[in-house]
């Protein structure tokens, strides 16, 4: 077998993921980022480093349990790292790595078309509930 250059093996190694499988692990990376606290968290570091306290101020609804359940396995995936600043409490401050500074763009686009397309999503779950949506003739 000849040798391989690192890029090379890192892309023999991309070409292996296909997250159509089961067993494949994209597809746990994608059931990581496409959890609603996971995207809120990500645009909520947007602008820099913010402590717990901060984020749990700014995502309202959240319980301290999943929050810290987030953001460990957000910091798992090498999305953001955790700072402690010694001190009486101690600083925690929470901030995304390069990596998630290049899935920030992705999750601002889902968040803004959420954002622009309720009208319409709250229209065809009315229609839908209506029983206007239910079933489609052709």
């Amino acid at each position: 077998m000849p040798t391989m250059t690192a890029a090379q093996r890192r892309a023999a190694d991309a070409a292996g993921f296909d997250a159509y499988l089961a067993e494949c692990p994209a597809r746990q990376l994608l059931d990581r980022i496409g959890d609603k606290w996971t995207s809120l968290v990500v645009n909520a570091l947007a602008d820099g480093p913010r402590r717990y306290s901060d984020l749990r101020r700014r995502l309202s609804g959240v319980s301290e349990k999943m929050l810290t359940q987030t953001l460990r396995a957000l910091e798992r995936d090498g999305l953001l790292t955790r700072t402690v600043t010694g001190g009486v409490p101690a600083r925690v401050d929470y901030e995304l790595t390069a990596l998630g500074r290049d899935l920030l763009p992705l999750m601002r686009a889902i968040k803004t078309w959420a954002e622009s397309h309720m009208p319409q999503v709250l229209h065809a779950r009315a229609a839908y509930d209506d029983g206007r949506g239910a079933v489609r003739a052709r």
